[in-house]
């Protein structure tokens, strides 16, 4: 779920490892950019591939994800619809394969994702599962190896383009910010992230936001000390060179930040 900031978040990846496919799902809008970023993983001569992220459920785009079968098993990095409403049946076209997340309500055969460091690798594929939150309560990420290659799977943790919003209250500010510096120490490897396109360095992005969130908390806090009480007052304020269709998103980083700040909201 895009946020406000329109331009790349880092330097864009010349080129995908051979191993990774995108397919961009076709629900494009101001929240989610180009579409949903469905991402196939498959090692050379590997038998199985790894699918992240299923989308929207959208027939034409999940018979393209089944196409690139066999699938071993499929990844959710956090529960909204435009990344999991299409995993139930993806799952069915796929003979039942296991749709693995952290929040149990998305989670279909398989354990749950809920130990951090947890490896789930597959034929050639070394995943290790980075435990994200802060966008939502259950926002994961991925690291995945193969060879001298490496890359990120972000969802909407770290966008490929603007920034991202936290979906108050199951996003909280305070933990979206120790994701982004965990993030930031992967300097170096590319970003696949759940909307927008590939990016060269994640670590670099998860710097960008970093400066970006900061910059924004001072924002919000002159806006308070300049008078506003509520978030719509904030948002009025901080986010008046934001189209006004997206304020209600806005609002909802707003409350996050206020929260963070420890301002009483009404």
């Amino acid at each position: 779920m895009g946020g406000h900031v329109t331009g790349a978040a880092g330097a864009l990846a010349d080129e995908l490892p051979g191993w990774v496919t995108l397919l961009r799902a076709p629900n494009p809008g101001p929240m989610t950019l180009d579409g949903t970023n469905t991402w196939v993983l498959r090692a050379p001569g590997a038998e199985h591939a790894v699918v992240v992220d299923p989308g929207p459920a959208d027939d034409a785009h999940l018979a393209a994800i089944a196409a690139h079968g066999p699938v071993g098993f499929v990844l959710i990095t956090h529960g909204h619809a435009d990344h999991t409403a299409g995993a139930p049946r993806l799952s069915e076209l796929l003979g039942g394969r296991h749709i693995r997340a952290a929040d149990p309500a998305h989670t279909i055969g398989g354990a749950p994702l809920t130990e951090p460091g947890q490896h789930l690798g597959l034929e050639g594929l070394q995943i290790q599962l980075l435990t994200t939150p802060g966008h939502t309560a259950d926002s994961v990420c991925f690291l995945v190896e193969h060879g001298d290659e490496r890359v990120v799977l972000t969802g909407d943790t770290i966008l490929g383009r603007g920034t991202t919003v936290v979906a108050h209250p199951d996003g909280h500010l305070g933990d979206y910010l120790t994701s982004l510096e965990l993030l930031s120490t992967y300097r170096g490897i590319r970003a696949l992230p759940g909307h927008g396109p590939a990016l060269a360095d994640c670590g670099a992005a998860a710097e960008f936001y970093l400066a970006h969130r900061r910059a924004r908390l001072d924002q919000v806090r002159a806006a308070v000390a300049a008078g506003a009480t509520t978030a719509p007052e904030v948002v009025a304020r901080v986010y008046a060179d934001v189209d006004r269709s997206l304020w209600w998103a806005a609002e909802w980083s707003v409350r996050a930040q206020l929260e963070y700040l420890g301002v009483e909201q009404p």
